[in-house]
């Protein structure tokens, strides 16, 4: 019989689903959604970031569309293949024990097939971007690839960790403006910043059991100060994201001077920098922060409760964004 991973909702439908299926559903973690939305938002958080600049298009939507598909696929294989890495690990570990290649509800060779499968869906939405995004989304499979050994030879998984599960912000402009830009990529790196956060949050599950076999994390690096290092990491994330929403949408000195050729002025007010810049990651900024405040290391719950209010946190995130980039 296949049993409900202990962190997975028992009543989700992955865990009523048929026994011959839900093993391959169980490694795909569909069982647990906000993985494959996490992966996903920030996607939406790019397209909605490019509208700051570029308005709104039709194909913003079909955009939207391809990235979640995208993201369920790729996650999909993702944690197959760390499965697959980690089966001896996660063997050893209590909250890992029950997932089905150390429960032996499949073989090492289905997992495969089933990776490759995973993957062919991926290979379709890759063809459906255009050329620019689709080089992007291919240089991200280094880093997938070297993630889940990144445990095993440094204190910082999660950095590495955000640099994969951000990719999509990269992707999802270069799909919608055909190009990329410094303020894309400050973005990106405050989207990094937001990971390390929320999974060292979310690694405080394991310390324990990371300690008894020798795996590391930024959870286990902060120690005692972890709850310091995650409001680090927060405020660096908030602070790269206001820099890059302010260049994003202030015009270049080149752009006024181009407008002042043409007899175009602009007039930007106090309270409509305020409006512009600082609505968009306010309510973003406010949920890190009762995060941070409500956050209890020493409680698994409380932690696994915090991670998973990061999809809001994304969501607080792009719909003022949506909001201000039809109106800019």
């Amino acid at each position: 019989m296949t049993a409900p991973v202990k962190d997975s909702d028992r009543s989700h439908w992955v865990n009523r689903s048929p026994l011959s299926l839900r093993p391959y559903l169980q490694l795909s973690r569909l069982d647990r959604p906000v993985g494959y939305w996490l992966l996903a938002l920030p996607g939406w958080i790019g397209l909605a970031f490019a509208s700051l600049s570029h308005g709104f298009a039709s194909s913003d939507q079909k955009w939207a569309a391809l990235i979640l598909i995208g993201a369920i696929a790729m996650r999909g294989a993702g944690c197959t293949y760390n499965d697959i890495v980690d089966q001896d690990l996660d063997a050893q570990v209590e909250r890992t024990a029950l997932r089905p290649l150390p429960a032996g509800t499949v073989t090492t060779k289905q997992a495969w097939i089933w990776l490759f499968a995973q993957c062919a869906v991926g290979l379709v939405v890759l063809l459906c971007l255009p050329r620019l995004a689709q080089i992007i989304s291919l240089c991200s499979i280094p880093l997938v690839a070297a993630y889940p050994f990144m445990k095993r030879i440094t204190w910082w998984p999660q950095l590495w960790l955000g640099l994969t599960f951000n990719w999509a912000v990269l992707v999802a402009y270069a799909a919608k403006t055909g190009t990329v830009s410094l303020p894309l990529f400050i973005l990106y790196a405050g989207l990094i910043f937001w990971t390390v956060g929320y999974d060292t949050i979310y690694a405080c599950q394991d310390i324990e059991d990371d300690m008894k076999i020798g795996v590391k994390s930024t959870a286990r690096r902060f120690g005692k100060r972890v709850k310091l290092g995650v409001a680090v990491s927060y405020m660096a994330c908030v602070i790269l994201v206001f820099i890059s929403v302010a260049k994003e949408v202030l015009p270049s000195k080149e752009v006024y001077e181009t407008l002042e050729e043409h007899s175009v002025s602009i007039d930007i007010s106090g309270s409509g920098v305020f409006l512009i810049i600082f609505l968009p990651i306010s309510l973003f900024a406010l949920h890190l922060l009762w995060q941070l405040v409500t956050f209890k290391p020493d409680s698994s719950k409380n932690s696994l409760r915090k991670f998973k209010s990061n999809f809001w946190a994304a969501l607080a995130l792009i719909i003022p964004l949506l909001i201000i980039g039809n109106i800019h």
